[in-house]
Parts: structure tokens; C-alpha cells; sequence
């Protein structure tokens, strides 16, 4: 989410690129197909330095209580019952929902030592619970987090609120809906990956589509306003033609948003992943082939390509909130909620408070420890330069928009941005020769397939990116 004053009007609605029927290119997507950041942050998380101290986060805090902008809350809950082989996510595998408690108790330090240093009649417009699995908590755990959310925030009932949590469906049913939907959540996001089961029990993952289906029927019933679900591709044995056939089960389904995500297999970094044979992995040509296919389906049911591996219903927020230019990132992808401030809590969670961004440790024991002895338990983070402002105002457009603006950007930042830019402009020309991205005048606009490959071209206007190493992060595509 942008939250710097500068930096907060957003493109006007006849400024967005309409989103158009993508084209695929098979020579220059394999051209393109380099690793690059997500941009979920600018700079990404790789710049964060452990000279940010927990006094940094709320000096921080403090000075967002003058811009009066609207919180939005991310819980992570690092629970799961069973370890899916693919997972990178920060978790801890248990069956014992005992062993939440004294989480949840560390959890509401950090909600009194962070709530201490904001003016909380902000409104908490977005709420997000992500894991691990925040489904592992029993309902009555839920009930107790809610309430200690509401006692320290204060949270909305205002119909336009955001809140959203992600769920396993074989962690849940029809009374669990039902408990969340009374706890204020509007919005869930189902995770499916693939529903062959030559798929499911490569990667411990056994969930029949009758789970997915039940809860789906049940939340459409219920009125949550969006579900999402989570797919997956580049998974052991995967073929084009078994992905057609999940992706076929999932349009029937429904969704009003669709997450693609390329699994990306990095066994010396993930251990659950050294699990899976890399043998068993379908090749480059064939996950090609599955994205394309994917793109194609989902497209002609009607999706918009939102960027990247996000799609959705035209009627959704998400799409919506790209017609009219108020589309943003954060930590868990693209937000249709703009202009809040970010306070990420437990661990490894992540905020964003206007300039600065603070992170908590991925160690449960540091975590713990920090809250114990009464601070912040802040590890690493960074205090962004107005370069790096000016930088992440135009990434997050062009991530957003799939286009940027420069007479705006020039307006708004009170620059000379064909000039301040003019390296990364450059370095976009072999791009715009390859028909990723058209210029005319002051407006760069992506193409279809540029839409595609939008981490590349946001990859330009990164300023840190050459001092750091290539293979930390995941392949574009």
C-alpha cells in the first residue's frame, strides 16, 4: 500500500490499462524468464538491515498517528497440522492446539506494545490472518483473537471493511464459516493447489474437490463477499493436460479471484521440500505450457489478468480497483485497499508505516523472547530514502496499473521523471523492442504479454537490485 503523503493521489480512472486478452510469445517468455523480485515491497525485504532497532518501529508509529490514515492488520498464525512438501511459508507443524495459547498471549503483548504508540480511532480497514494455517486455532481461540484485536484496535463494522482470512479446507467446515462470518471475516482464500490426486499425494496435500466445494457452497450461501483459491503449478507431476482438467473443476467453481502461483523448488532453503523428486517436476517447456493454457482458460471464463498470478471476476475489488487506479501491493499481494498503514504482527510478520518498513524475527523462540522482556520484537527493517520513495511509488504503479505515467510521476514527486529515470529507461529499451511495453510521449504502457513479465519491467526502476544475488529470488514465470 503507498502510504507516503507524496505519493498518495492515485492515477486517474482513464490512466489505468484496460485490461486486454493476453498474447503469448513462448520465445520471448523464455527470453524474460529470468529471477527477479515480486515487489510486494520496495525495496524488497532483501535491503532490510538489522541496524532498525524496535525504537525505529515506534517512532514510526508515532509519526503516522498525524497522517490519520486507516490501518490494515496482518496476524500470522505459523500452525499446521500436517507440512505440505511444497511449503516456503514460515510455520510450525503440531496437532496440539494447546500449543497456540501461549502464542496467542505473546501475540496481545505485541498488540499492547504497538497499540500504545497509535491514536487507534483510526479505522482498521483491512484485516488479513495468514499462516501457516489460522484455521489449526479451535473457535473459541479464534473468538479470544478477535476480541483482543477489537479491545487493542478497535476493529470495523463498516460493510465496507476487508477482512480476510486463509483457510485449509481440510482444516474446516460449514461451522467454522459460520463462527468466522459472526467474528466480522467478509473474505476467505481457500488453498486448492491441484485437485488430481496423483498431485495431492506427491506433496501431502490429500483434498478431494467435495471439501473445496462444500465450503465454497457454504460461503456463497453465508454472502462472504469474495473467495479466493490458490492454485499452483510446477508441482510433481503436473502435466498440461491433468492442470487443464483442475482448472476446468475450479471455473466451474466459481471463484471471484484466482491465485496461479509458480512453485518455485529451492529444497536447500525449504526443507519439506527436499520431499519432493526434482525428477518428478515437469520440465520448462511443460510448465510453459501450463501457464499459457492457464492464461487462456481462465481468460476466456470471463477472468481479468490482473498482473502477474492474480485473476478475477470484472465485478470483483481487486478488478475493480484496476479500472479506477487505486490498485496496490502489500505483503500478501495485490490490495484493493488503498492508503493504510500496515502493522504486520507475530512472527516474521512484516509493517509498513509510511516510510519505514520493520520485521519481526522468523525464529518463534526470538519472537517469544523480545515480548518477554517487554519490546517490540522488531529485528530488521529500513527507513526508506526519498529516492527510495519516488522509486516505489512508480513500481507500484506499474505493478498496479501496467503502465506509468511520467508527467504524473513528475507532478506528484515535483521532478523531472524522464530524466530521473532516464538509466531505467534505457534499460527498458531492448523491451519495448520486443514488444513488451509501448512509450508514447510520457506514457509506458505494458503489453499483453509485458503483463506477463511486469517483474521485469519493474526490475528497471530498482535501484538496489544490482547489489544483491539474482537466485534469492523466484523465476518471473
Amino acid at each position: 500500500m503507498t502510504v507516503h503523503a507524496l505519493a498518495a493521489s492515485p492515477c486517474a480512472p482513464s490512466s489505468v490499462a484496460e485490461p486486454t486478452q493476453p498474447v503469448w510469445d513462448e520465445a520471448l517468455v523464455r527470453r524474460y524468464d529470468t529471477s527477479g523480485p515480486r515487489y510486494t515491497s520496495y525495496p524488497t525485504a532483501l535491503s532490510f538491515n538489522e541496524q532498525f532497532t524496535p525504537g525505529d518501529l515506534t517512532q514510526a508509529l508515532e509519526r503516522s498517528n498525524a497522517g490519520k490514515r486507516a490501518l490494515s492488520l496482518y496476524v500470522h498464525v505459523p500452525f499446521c497440522r500436517k507440512i505440505c512438501f511444497y511449503c516456503a511459508c514460515n510455520k510450525i507443524a503440531t496437532k496440539n492446539t494447546a500449543l497456540a495459547e501461549p502464542y496467542l498471549s505473546r501475540l496481545d503483548r505485541e498488540m499492547v506494545l504497538t497499540a500504545r504508540h497509535l491514536d487507534t480511532s483510526r479505522p482498521v480497514e483491512q484485516l488479513h490472518w495468514g499462516g501457516g494455517t489460522p484455521t489449526f486455532l479451535s473457535l473459541n481461540q479464534m473468538g479470544d483473537l478477535i476480541d483482543r484485536l477489537h479491545a487493542r484496535f478497535g476493529l470495523s463494522e463498516s460493510p465496507e471493511r476487508d477482512y480476510a482470512i486463509e483457510i485449509d479446507p481440510r482444516e474446516a467446515d460449514v461451522f467454522t464459516l459460520r463462527h468466522l462470518q459472526s467474528l466480522g471475516f467478509n473474505r476467505i482464500s481457500l488453498g486448492v493447489q491441484d485437485l488430481s490426486p496423483l498431485v495431492q499425494k506427491a506433496i501431502n496435500r490429500i483434498q478431494p474437490r467435495v471439501l473445496t466445494e462444500t465450503l465454497m457452497e457454504e460461503a456463497h450461501r453465508l454472502g462472504f463477499r469474495s473467495l479466493n483459491l490458490d492454485l499452483i503449478y510446477g508441482l510433481p507431476f503436473q502435466t498440461e493436460k491433468s492442470f487443464a482438467d483442475t482448472l476446468r473443476q475450479v471455473i466451474e467453481l466459481n471463484p471471484a479471484r484466482l491465485s496461479v502461483f509458480n512453485y518455485a523448488h529451492m529444497p536447500e532453503r525449504f526443507p519439506p521440500q527436499r520431499r519432493i523428486s526434482e525428477d518428478d517436476l515437469p520440465g520448462g517447456e511443460e510448465k510453459l505450457a501450463i501457464l499459457r493454457t492457464t492464461i487462456e482458460m481462465l481468460t476466456a471464463a470471463g477472468y481479468v489478468h490482473i498482473g502477474m498470478d492474480h485473476f478475477a471476476r470484472p465485478d470483483d475489488s481487486l478488478a475493480v480497483a484496476q479500472h479506477e487506479g487505486s490498485l496496490q501491493r502489500n505483503f500478501q499481494g495485490y490490495s484493493s485497499h488503498a492508503q493504510c498503514d500496515l502493522i504486520g504482527l507475530g512472527v516474521s510478520a512484516i509493517s509498513r508505516v509510511g516510510d519505514v518498513y520493520a520485521q519481526n524475527p522468523s525464529d518463534l523462540a526470538r519472537y517469544e523472547a523480545a515480548l518477554d522482556q517487554g519490546q517490540l520484537a522488531t529485528v530488521k527493517g529500513l527507513r526508506l530514502t526519498e529516492d527510495d520513495l519516488i522509486r516505489r511509488d512508480v513500481i507500484e504503479r506499474l505493478m498496479c496499473d501496467m503502465r506509468i505515467d511520467l508527467a504524473a510521476v513528475s507532478e506528484r514527486w515535483n521532478i523531472d521523471a524522464p530524466r530521473y529515470f532516464a538509466a531505467a529507461l534505457e534499460r527498458l529499451q531492448s523491451a519495448e523492442k520486443d514488444g513488451l511495453l509501448t512509450r508514447s510521449g510520457d506514457q509506458l504502457s505494458a503489453t499483453p504479454i509485458g503483463r506477463l513479465l511486469i517483474r521485469h519491467l519493474a526490475m528497471a526502476f530498482d535501484a538496489h537490485l544490482p547489489g544483491q544475488t539474482g537466485q534469492r529470488y523466484s523465476k518471473i514465470v
